[in-house]
């Protein structure tokens, strides 16, 4: 079954629930602000993602008012943390698939082509 993370008051997320439900596919919904991700999920995803600069919205308000040594973590252990304490920085929707495959974001043509639908 496919895992949407993100958080319950985000626009894109429930786009991307109902995009999901408009074509059928199974999903679970994990509100990541809730159910906090353990620090080797968040490094998979990280890696995934293609590094925890990929993962994180830079553009986001959170961000922007984080204090300057916090926007510049130095190690993984760092990233981990500010994540765990600030998880509306991860890009959302963070989608997982039963293979493990890890994608962030949502728009129509790339959950088409991530899902195979109306090709």
């Amino acid at each position: 079954m496919t895992t949407l993370y993100g958080l319950s008051n985000c626009d894109t997320c429930r786009k991307a629930r109902k995009w999901l439900d408009r074509f059928g596919i199974a999903h679970d919904f994990v509100d990541y602000r809730d159910n906090r991700q353990p620090a080797e999920t968040l490094s998979e995803w990280a890696r995934q993602a293609g590094g925890w600069d990929a993962l994180v919205n830079k553009s986001s308000t959170t961000w922007r008012t984080l204090a300057p040594n916090r926007r510049t973590p130095d190690s993984d252990a760092e990233w981990k943390l500010l994540l765990k304490e600030y998880p509306q920085l991860i890009r959302r929707p963070v989608v997982v698939t039963d293979d493990g495959a890890v994608t962030q974001g949502f728009s129509d043509n790339g959950f088409k082509q991530r899902f195979g639908v109306g090709k």
